[in-house]
C-alpha cells in the first residue's frame, strides 16, 4: 500500500512542508530509513539524523526549528510520537480489515453468532452460544469457550484461550498465548494438611479499549467477576488473580503479580516485577516503582512508592542516600568516641 504525504497529513491532522504528492509504502527508523519510507522524530537526541536521513516523509513536532535544510517532506503535528502511534494504528486497522472469513480447518459451533467482517483463523475453536461482534479478528489456534462474548473490532491473537462465560468489550487486543478466565487459586486447608479446591464459578470481564500482552493470565472470579476496566494496558507475563479489579487507564508492566481481591484504582502506574498482596486498595493515580512489594493499601491518591515493603518514594530516596553515608558516619562516630574518651581521661587526671 502506498500513501502520499497529503493523505498521511489528513489522517493525523498535520501540515505538509515540501512535496505533498510524494509517496511512501512502509516505515523506517529515522537513523537508517530509505527512500520510500516514512519516519518520525520525537526525541531531540535523534535530531541530527533529520538532516542526513534518506526517508521520503518525516513526522516532526510543529515547534521544531530546523538548523539545516533537508530534502525530505515534513509533516508537522503537535506531538510527533502520538501522531506516529495513531498512524500505525490506522495502518494496522487497514491491514486487519482485509482479513475476513473462516479458514479451514476451524470449529465453529452451530449455536455461535458471528457478525460481519469477522475473521476466524485455522484451527481456532469457537464454542457453544459464543457471540462474536462485527469486525472481530480471531487468529489461528485460539480457543473461545462456551458463552463467551467478543465485542466489536477486538483482536484475539494466536493461541489465546478465553474460558467460558467471559466477556470481552470493544476494541480489545489480547496478544498470543494469554489465558483469560482460568481458575483462580482457591484451596481450603484441611486439618490433615490437605487442601480442598474452591470451585471458581465467576468470570472475567474486560471492558473496551483494553490491551493485554503475550502470555498474561487473568483468573476468573470465585464468585462475581474479575474486572479489567476500560483503557487499561497490561504488559506481557502478568498474573492477575481472582476477583481483582483494575481501574480505567491503569498501566501494569511485565512480570507483575496482583493477588486476589485487590482493587486497583484509575490511572495507576505499576512497574515491572511488582508484587501486590491480596485484599488491598490502591488509590487512583498511584505510582509503584519496579520490583516493589506492596503489603499495605495505598489510600492517598497520586502517591508514589518503592521498595519491599513499599513505602513513600521520596522518603525511600532519602533513606538510600543515608545508607550510602553509613561508612563515613561510622568513621566519624568512632573518631568522636575516641575524642570523648580522651577528654574523659584528661578531665580525670585534672581532678
Amino acid at each position: 500500500m502506498q500513501f502520499s504525504a497529503v493523505q498521511i497529513a489528513l489522517l493525523i491532522n498535520g501540515k505538509v512542508e515540501g512535496n505533498a504528492e510524494i509517496t511512501v509504502s512502509t516505515f523506517g527508523k529515522i537513523e537508517d530509513a530509505n527512500v520510500g519510507e516514512l519516519a518520525f522524530l520525537a526525541n531531540p537526541k535523534y535530531e541530527d539524523y533529520l538532516y542526513h536521513t534518506h526517508a521520503s516523509i518525516i513526522i516532526i513536532n510543529e515547534t521544531l526549528e530546523l538548523k539545516h535544510p533537508i530534502s525530505a517532506t515534513l509533516i508537522r503535528v503537535p506531538d510527533a510520537y502520538t501522531a506516529f502511534a495513531e498512524l500505525l494504528d490506522k495502518y494496522q486497522q487497514i491491514r486487519n480489515q482485509q482479513l475476513t472469513g473462516i479458514q479451514q480447518p476451524a470449529y465453529v459451533d452451530a449455536t455461535a453468532k458471528i457478525g460481519n467482517q469477522v475473521y476466524i483463523g485455522a484451527f481456532a475453536y469457537i464454542g457453544e452460544k459464543v457471540i462474536i461482534a462485527d469486525g472481530v479478528k480471531i487468529f489461528p489456534s485460539a480457543y473461545i469457550g462456551n458463552n463467551v462474548v467478543l465485542g466489536e473490532n477486538s483482536i484475539i491473537y494466536p493461541g489465546v484461550k478465553i474460558y467460558h462465560h467471559c466477556i470481552i468489550g470493544k476494541n480489545v487486543v489480547i496478544h498470543a498465548g494469554s489465558v483469560i478466565g482460568g481458575d483462580g487459586f482457591g484451596f481450603a486447608p484441611q486439618p490433615d494438611g490437605t487442601f480442598i479446591k474452591v470451585p471458581q464459578i465467576g468470570n472475567v470481564i474486560i471492558e473496551d479499549n483494553v490491551e493485554i500482552g503475550s502470555n498474561a493470565t487473568i483468573d476468573r472470579a470465585t464468585i462475581g467477576s474479575t474486572l479489567i476496566k476500560a483503557g487499561a494496558k497490561l504488559d506481557n507475563l502478568l498474573q492477575i488473580a481472582h476477583n481483582v479489579e483494575i481501574g480505567n487507564n491503569t498501566i501494569i508492566a511485565a512480570q507483575a503479580g496482583i493477588s486476589g481481591s485487590t482493587k486497583i484504582g484509575n490511572n495507576v502506574m505499576i512497574g515491572g516485577q511488582v508484587g501486590i498482596v491480596g485484599h488491598l486498595q490502591i488509590a487512583d493515580g498511584s505510582k509503584i516503582n519496579a520490583q516493589s512489594g506492596v503489603s499495605k493499601s495505598i489510600k492517598k491518591a497520586n502517591t508514589a512508592v518503592t521498595g519491599s515493603p513499599a513505602y513513600d518514594y521520596t522518603a525511600s530516596l532519602r533513606s538510600q542516600a543515608m545508607v550510602r553515608c553509613l561508612p563515613e558516619m561510622e568513621k566519624r562516630i568512632q573518631q568522636l568516641e575516641k575524642l570523648v574518651k580522651e577528654l574523659l581521661i584528661s578531665n580525670t587526671k585534672k581532678d
